[in-house]
């Protein structure tokens, strides 16, 4: 029972849009890097599950100046990549959709960071309002609700950046890539806008 209540709320948090689902399925239609990064963000979740369960969650909520510098950083990344997205969708540059080229592991793996990383709505939603969730079980049931979360996790961003090979064949034009990058780029500065102004 606590898996499966562990699984439902990490979904139900995880399965939003946000800048880091928007670059996986990018590189999933790409085919760019998509196991290292599915790893990456699954880890990634794996890793504020695990500090949100241990009361890590209770120190971010307590101090202002962490979340201020990463509200901050993180918008100002947001909007930076969004005029990237905007400049490929203005552009219209055509995309390969057949290989697996493209951009280095380690540019991929940074952009994945800083997506994951600079995003304060990843501290409150995973490690501080998950391990709240979490630390209202008993002491062999909260890791357990954990471990639901952790799965739930590797299970949307293997769902989000494998399947998406399956959307490639609609990207096969310069106007779906345009779209595509428009998207992600009123999305960034949308999230953006809503760091500055939480």
């Amino acid at each position: 029972m606590h898996f499966v209540q562990g699984f439902a709320t990490g979904l139900a948090l995880i399965v939003a849009i946000g800048s880091q689902n928007a670059y996986v399925l990018r590189q999933g239609i790409l085919r760019q890097h998509v196991l290292p990064l599915v790893l990456f963000c699954a880890l990634s979740d794996a890793l504020l599950i695990l500090a949100g369960i241990g009361g890590a969650g209770l120190l971010i909520r307590d101090n202002p100046l962490l979340m201020t510098l990463t509200r901050y950083g993180g918008a100002l990344f947001l909007v930076a990549y969004g005029v990237l997205a905007a400049r490929r969708a203005w552009q219209g540059a055509p995309m390969p959709t057949d290989t697996g080229g493209g951009g280095t592991l380690a540019a991929a793996l940074a952009a994945c960071f800083a997506f994951t990383f600079l995003n304060p709505h990843v501290y409150l939603d995973t490690v501080v309002l998950l391990g709240a969730i979490a630390n209202q079980r008993p002491d062999a049931g909260r890791w357990i609700f954990g471990a639901g979360a952790m799965i739930a996790s590797l299970c949307w961003f293997a769902a989000l950046g494998f399947g998406a090979r399956f959307l490639a064949p609609l990207f096969a034009t310069v106007l779906a890539w345009r779209v595509l990058d428009g998207l992600i780029a009123l999305t960034m500065w949308v999230l953006a806008a809503m760091l500055l102004l939480d």
